[in-house]
């Protein structure tokens, strides 16, 4: 879409911390974006114009610490800690009740600040995700062990000379390519859902810094990429879901990562108020260009009844 007020505002918050882009009205009602491991705000740039043209929204999308244009965190990088880049940006852009556009990890994120802060969470709009992945209880060990040895490792290779690292890390040098279009194959040959070099263009887009003689670099944080010490158990997880009490649009690619998996059933079952619809597209179907416009009028027709709903509600409880 060419006209300006589709064109994307880059936004900084948290004192900086966090990256974010923002389409629409700072008037209009905003929904914030929360995306995917190893992606970043621009996950939402195809869905975000559809969204405003549709329903008059302003959308807000984030960049999660390491990923993006955001700082990486030194703490590193467990699923719950993003709540707080979510928590920080809603206070920061007044939000006391916030409608969360969330895709895949963000989805997890989304899920759990929903479960712990109802107050906080109006409606849930969710893509290829819901939940998180989870270790069962007898397994945690053998997964801390995973995570204090990937660390241990990346820390015993961690350069040590003076400006050896990546501008924006404290830890493990990121991958370089001789040239965008050679980051974007990359993504498309190693991702860890199938994804074509049209859809991945845009996140990687964002995602690279430029090098002398003109390679790039990852700006994502390589600790990313370490394995998780701790998760949560698969009955935190059902807790989780069964305390969300705001509405829940679920939008799934046929191809993606949920489908008829006995986990994503199960997780489907526990919440209370659920609206699924499954489209034609993979992964990041809010993102292909041939999905998106679907996608779109889905989330725009499923937030009309919505509204609709609330507002016969009202009528009903002051008669």
């Amino acid at each position: 879409m060419s006209d300006s007020r589709f064109q994307p505002q880059a936004l900084s918050l948290a004192d900086g911390r966090l990256a974010a882009l923002a389409w629409g009205d700072p008037a209009a009602p905003t929904w914030l974006a929360l995306h995917g491991w190893l992606d970043n705000a621009a996950s939402f740039s195809r869905l975000a114009p559809r969204l405003l043209e549709r329903l008059g929204i302003r959308v807000v999308a984030l960049d999660f610490a390491g990923h993006g244009l955001s700082a990486h965190r030194h703490g590193g990088y467990a699923l719950w800690d993003y709540v707080h880049d979510l928590l920080d940006a809603g206070d920061e852009l007044g939000l006391s009740r916030m409608t969360l556009l969330a895709h895949s990890m963000g989805a997890g994120v989304a899920c759990l600040a929903a479960a712990a802060l109802p107050e906080r969470v109006a409606a849930l709009v969710l893509i290829d995700g819901l939940g998180a992945l989870t270790t069962a209880a007898d397994d945690a060990p053998a997964q801390l062990r995973k995570g204090l040895l990937a660390a241990r490792r990346a820390r015993s290779r961690a350069p040590s000379t003076p400006g050896s690292r990546t501008p924006n890390s404290p830890g493990s040098r990121a991958p370089s390519y001789p040239d965008s279009e050679a980051a974007v194959a990359a993504r498309v040959a190693g991702g860890a859902t199938p994804i074509d070099a049209e859809t991945a263009r845009p996140l990687m887009l964002r995602n690279l810094d430029g090098l002398p003689g003109g390679r790039v670099r990852l700006r994502t944080d390589a600790r990313l990429l370490r394995p998780s010490p701790v998760r949560l158990c698969p009955e935190q997880l059902s807790a989780m879901l069964r305390a969300l009490r705001a509405p829940v649009l679920l939008v799934e690619g046929a191809t993606g990562i949920l489908g008829d998996r006995p986990r994503a059933r199960r997780a489907r079952a526990e919440v209370a108020d659920l609206t699924r619809r499954v489209l034609p597209g993979g992964h990041h179907l809010h993102l292909e260009p041939a999905a998106t416009g679907e996608v779109a009028r889905v989330i725009a027709d499923w937030h009309a009844l919505e509204r609709t709903h609330d507002r016969t509600h009202e009528r009903e409880g002051g008669s």
